[in-house]
């Protein structure tokens, strides 16, 4: 087993499957794709372990507390992880985080995407340590996601060579 495969596996995390879009739902773009050595992160929500997207669903300050906004953001991070996973064969061919772009459905007046996407970085950083887990990293409110999720993600990671 791979060193980030064996950490996760410690920690007791659970990659989930690919994400089971809602009905008639299409999506026709790849969930990772690999240039060079950078590897791009499409928009990832959260999902439950079996697949579906993971609920609450809504606006963080309204129909959704910042406790399950910042769980939602940790489902995202275990989403990104699992898509890594299936694109990379193995998670140790990850060099470094790169950029993470964090967006939060928000409910007016609701300020802390900070505090939620802090959810994601901390899994990431507990994963692949200091080193290779630091990133740079935006979050910012948004008024609607897709499918009504509290939490996107996208994010660049680099690849050793």
């Amino acid at each position: 087993m791979s060193l980030i495969g064996s950490r996760i596996a410690e920690l007791g995390l659970v990659l989930p499957p690919p994400v089971t879009p809602p009905g008639g739902v299409r999506l026709p773009f790849r969930e990772v794709h690999v240039v060079g050595t950078v590897a791009y992160v499409a928009g990832h929500g959260p999902q439950s372990e079996q697949g579906p997207l993971a609920g609450p669903f809504g606006r963080v300050g309204a129909e959704v507390t910042l406790d399950e906004a910042i769980r939602a953001a940790r489902l995202t991070g275990l989403s990104i992880l699992a898509g890594l996973t299936r694109t990379l064969g193995d998670l140790d061919r990850i060099a470094a985080w790169g950029r993470v772009f964090g967006m939060v459905a928000v409910a007016p007046g609701f300020d802390r995407m900070p505090e939620v996407i802090n959810g994601f970085s901390d899994l990431i950083l507990d994963v692949f340590g200091p080193e290779v887990g630091a990133h740079a990293r935006s979050a910012v409110g948004q008024a609607a996601l897709p499918f009504g999720t509290p939490v996107e993600i996208e994010a660049q990671v680099h690849l050793h060579t």
